[in-house]
């Protein structure tokens, strides 16, 4: 049975799923040529040196990092259990270990573009303003946010026939009521087989 609803509509593409593959195609490309120019002037040697060295200090970044996150979490915890003392109150000392990772893991790809957004999210004031940027950001798009609208997480269940047509539909409950204890059901049950 269906509702005699008509299908949903094709939803626009966004900008981003539209611009986002040009945009990484251009940076990569961006990148080889800088890398290319860089090795003519400099020797290849150098270049190796340059992306070797990066790469141990973007490990390094995200251990250290990673290590602080930890260390905050375990303190915490043991905060709201009462085991341990309060910790020092010290605001910065926390913010920032995502971004921070996320320096490591740019110094740790391969290329002259990615190593400089990587370092400059080692510096402290670069941290903390993308930060607050991207808080203030998140913190608009959730209050934007209309009640079921995460991308169509709360969309009809769809049901797929092996020929490829999908048939939407909902579940009625006859009665009106719903039973809240499905184990304890009496009424007869279909055949598990045909």
């Amino acid at each position: 049975m269906t509702t005699g609803a008509p299908p949903p509509t094709a939803r626009k593409r966004s900008r981003a799923r539209t611009f986002l593959p040009l945009g990484v195609a251009a940076w990569l490309i961006l990148e080889i040529w800088l890398l290319t120019v860089v090795a003519s002037e400099a020797g290849g040697f150098a270049v190796l040196g340059l992306l070797v060295g990066a790469g141990v200090l973007g490990a390094v970044v995200i251990k250290r990092a990673g290590r602080r996150a930890f260390t905050n979490l375990r303190e915490t915890l043991q905060q709201q259990t009462g085991q341990g003392a309060a910790p020092a109150a010290s605001p910065a000392r926390g913010e920032g270990n995502g971004l921070l990772m996320l320096g490591g893991l740019l110094l740790m790809l391969p290329g002259l573009i990615s190593d400089v957004a990587g370092l400059l999210l080692l510096l402290p004031p670069v941290r903390i303003r993308l930060g607050r940027f991207a808080e203030r950001s998140l913190e608009r798009r959730m209050n934007a946010a209309t009640a079921g609208g995460l991308g169509g997480a709360f969309q009809q269940a769809r049901m797929r026939y092996p020929d490829g047509k999908v048939v939407q539909g909902e579940v009625i409950h006859e009665g009106g009521a719903q039973r809240h204890d499905d184990n304890r059901d009496d009424r007869p049950r279909p055949p598990l087989t045909p």
